[in-house]
């Protein structure tokens, strides 16, 4: 009697298709705002994250102005202890008028810009935007390789 056999079959045939539709790779979407008018931001409610490979710099309001107060945070993507504890910090003060700026570097990877848009989703940051670094930020970063 073939029925069993015909029945264990189907049985795997069902499982292999069941098997391979799960193991698709998923895509993030990335959707960039169109080129034109910029809006301005308050330096109270931005945060800037410059992405450099395995480091991470915070700062607070205009490049310029955390540069000569010295401001700028060195920080980590841990979870805890690194960018998502900085943001939350400042969610804290500023709400939802928070504003975050993500401008990776050359040397940063795919995986810390997905690392960043992570945290943007865990933390609710409804307002953010990746952004070229200004040379400004460059030479300051190139100037603390280790």
């Amino acid at each position: 009697d073939m029925t069993p056999l015909v029945d264990l079959g189907f049985l795997l045939i069902s499982f292999f298709i069941f098997t391979a539709a799960l193991s698709e790779p998923t895509v993030t979407r990335l959707i960039m705002p169109k080129e034109g008018e910029q809006t301005p931001v308050p330096q109270r409610h931005s945060l800037t994250l410059l992405l450099d490979g395995k480091r991470l710099f915070a700062y607070e309001g205009l490049w310029e102005e955390a540069q000569t107060e010295q401001r700028i945070r060195e920080a980590s993507y841990d979870l805890q202890k690194g960018a998502g504890n900085i943001i939350r910090q400042k969610q804290q003060r500023s709400g939802k008028d928070l504003v975050v700026l993500i401008k990776p570097l050359a040397s940063s990877s795919y995986e810390n810009v997905v690392a960043m848009l992570d945290e943007m989703q865990i933390n609710a940051v409804k307002k953010f935007a990746l952004v070229e670094a200004t040379p400004g930020e460059r030479a300051w970063v190139q100037g603390r390789q280790p």
